[in-house]
């Protein structure tokens, strides 16, 4: 886990520009490594009954729309409404008051602070039409990504079982892999709060904030 300062900078980024996050998730698509995860899922065989039902469970899930756009969306904002539930609404407005100009003066909801962050990411990000062309016409980098977003899947589960519960409930877990690299800060922090309380999470809080603060 990183740094208490290193996950502040990390949110700081994302939350002043999510712009920034598509260039986090470029190595989504990285074909080494799929190709990695595909060779690790081979030999894995402990765990291969288990990832077969995951097979069979995300193949339902595609089929009943689970890679539509809003689900993306929804994927993210599940995390950072979790993340934020543990915001105090002081510090919320503190933090998120540049993002949400808008409505300066009234109380800043989760649910706005996630779907604005939220939109902002995926609308600026092409890698899932990109993920239903070309690359989804190659059958070994399919297995690669599906290895790929199971194992991420059980990864979330041992890390933060609240955090891959809430989106397990609607399959979205399914579907983290292709944002991890940009919540994964979010998580942390979530971590921090989980393993060392509150007055820990809210230290981060802080530093988020001067974060903000600093670049404004």
């Amino acid at each position: 886990m990183d740094s208490y300062q290193e996950i502040a900078r990390r949110i700081a980024k994302i939350i002043l520009s999510p712009d920034s996050a598509i260039g986090v998730i470029d190595g989504v698509l990285s074909v080494s490594k799929d190709m990695g995860y595909l060779a690790f899922g081979f030999i894995d065989t402990d765990t291969r009954y288990q990832r077969e039902t995951e097979k069979i469970r995300m193949l339902t899930a595609i089929k009943h729309g689970l890679l539509d756009n809003h689900n993306f969306i929804k994927t993210i904002e599940t995390v950072l409404n979790n993340f934020n539930k543990f915001v105090p609404e002081t510090r919320q407005n503190a933090i998120y008051s540049k993002i949400i100009a808008s409505v300066a003066g009234r109380t800043i909801t989760n649910s706005m602070i996630a779907g604005r962050i939220a939109t902002a990411i995926a609308q600026r990000s092409s890698f899932l039409i990109t993920l239903r062309g070309g690359i989804i016409g190659n059958s070994l980098l399919i297995g690669g990504m599906v290895e790929r977003c199971i194992y991420t899947s059980q990864r979330l589960q041992q890390y933060n079982p609240d955090i891959y519960h809430a989106l397990r409930y609607r399959n979205y877990d399914l579907l983290y892999f292709l944002v991890e690299p940009a919540l994964n800060p979010f998580v942390e922090a979530l971590k921090v709060k989980n393993t060392q309380g509150q007055p820990a999470f809210e230290k981060i809080l802080s530093m988020v904030e001067k974060e903000i603060n600093a670049k404004r």
